[in-house]
This record gives C-alpha cells, sequence and structure tokens, in this order.
C-alpha cells in the first residue's frame, strides 16, 4: 500500500539546512560569509578604510588601505570582535588579521 505522505511530514528546505547534522558545513560558510557581507552595515565608519575578506577558522581578515589605519585598528580589535559577536549572539570571530 502507497504511503500517503501530508503537509506536516514534509519539511522545508530551510528546515532542512538549518537541522540536519549533514550541512553543518555549509552552514559555517554561509555564517561566515554574511560576516563578511554585513561587515560594511556594522562598521559604516570604516568602509573607506577597511574591507573584509574572509571568515576563516573564527579569524576575520580584514584589508587595510595603509599601516596606519592597520596599527589604529589593531589597538581597537577587540571592541570589533565584541560588537561582531554580540551581533550575532555567539562567539564567531576570535581574532582579526589585517591584510
Amino acid at each position: 500500500m502507497a504511503r500517503q505522505h501530508t503537509l506536516s511530514s514534509f519539511k522545508t528546505v530551510e528546515e532542512i539546512l538549518n537541522t540536519e547534522k549533514e550541512f553543518i558545513n555549509l552552514r559555517e560558510s554561509l555564517k561566515n560569509y554574511k560576516i563578511v557581507d554585513e561587515f560594511e552595515k556594522m562598521f559604516p565608519d570604516l568602509k573607506i578604510i577597511a574591507e573584509a575578506v574572509k571568515v576563516e577558522k573564527n579569524v576575520l581578515y580584514l584589508r587595510v588601505e595603509n599601516s596606519v589605519w592597520k596599527s589604529e585598528l589593531n589597538f581597537n580589535k577587540n571592541l570589533i570582535i565584541e560588537k561582531i559577536n554580540k551581533h550575532y549572539n555567539q562567539s564567531i570571530i576570535k581574532t582579526i588579521k589585517f591584510l
């Protein structure tokens, strides 16, 4: 006898991506991409001098205009990390490296 499916027995693609353990790497990649993508929104004053390049292994890589700004941002590194982690309500970024 054929099994009948009800609407409640199906999961949405979003539910599958957010819950199934097979997609944990994809979820991490999407989260990292989102941080890079939203960096300018979180730090609009920095968009002239710094650009988020990537997030890899809890490290945010920023391309900085020059060494003076690199030094200034290095002094404020902990504040930047704290603001990003607070924005996502989890400890995503552990450190920042400047390019």
